[in-house]
């Protein structure tokens, strides 16, 4: 009885080395893959000029093996900065398909802020915070990009609950010079259409200690002010607002320079 149990045992882990074996094996060549034919061929072309020749380096590769979820997301991102959504989309599927812990939560922030189709992005992210609790992606919080979502669907109670836990977390694990001023700006938008106007302008305050020109921040207090009958406040901060605008100065992420953020002015 015991030799046939030390024999199943010795059966199991024999197969858990060979597993294990041709995982690395599996993983080696797939690495070498995406040397091959995105380092070095699709990032020898610039995809802004020469797209075909981006394309057809990555279709080489997945000739190989069409199972590698890097080089779909790579041929994906491309079609999103030219705002090309529903191409870009078909290929990013792909990607989650074949790699869905590291690609899932890349797609909800895709469809928030790229695509701005917020009820699928929204059950992205809730599968992706299965998967891995306290995301982060693109350098917020998943709650982040829910509160985003939330004020698109016109939901302002759950977006501010969402950004207030957000900015809650961020002071409480660095400080109050370490949180994010567009997150704050994110509260005060939330709090502003809710129209809580005061708490609003202490909010947007609080942004702007931390990024004096954020001109987007002064629109908005300028409009709570003018709300609450402070006209000549109003005008004031409307006035730095336009230099700040003029100057360049706006919301303080990435991927704003291929799409405009919600709230946004320009």
């Amino acid at each position: 009885m015991l030799s046939i149990l030390y024999r199943n045992r010795a059966i199991i882990v024999l197969l858990l080395l060979s597993s294990c074996k041709s995982l690395e094996e599996k993983v080696k060549s797939q690495n070498q893959i995406i040397d091959k034919y995105y380092t070095n061929c699709a990032k020898t072309h610039s995809y802004t000029i020469s797209m075909n020749d981006w394309q057809q380096c990555l279709d080489k590769g997945l000739k190989q093996d069409k199972t590698i979820a890097r080089l779909w997301q790579e041929k994906a991102m491309p079609y999103f900065k030219a705002r090309k959504y529903e191409i870009g989309m078909k290929y990013l599927n792909k990607a989650v398909k074949y790699d869905k812990q590291r690609w899932l939560d890349y797609r909800a922030f895709i469809k928030c802020i790229f695509v701005k189709n917020y009820k699928s992005a929204i059950e992205d992210f809730n599968k992706a915070s299965e998967l891995l609790e306290d995301g982060y992606i693109m350098d917020h919080s998943y709650d982040f990009y829910l509160g985003l979502c939330y004020l698109g669907l016109t939901q302002y109670d759950k977006a501010e609950e969402l950004f207030s836990n957000y900015v809650d977390k961020q002071f409480a694990e660095d400080g109050e010079q370490w949180i994010n001023p567009t997150s704050l700006f994110y509260l005060g938008i939330s709090l502003y259409e809710l129209e809580k106007y005061e708490e609003a302008i202490v909010v947007f305050d609080r942004a702007l200690i931390l990024y004096n020109n954020f001109s987007d921040v002064k629109f908005y207090k300028s409009v709570c002010l003018m709300k609450l009958g402070r006209e000549v406040q109003s005008s004031k901060i409307y006035d730095e607002y336009i230099e700040d605008k003029k100057a360049g100065y706006s919301i303080n992420e990435d991927n704003e320079y291929y799409e405009m953020y919600p709230y946004q002015k320009r």
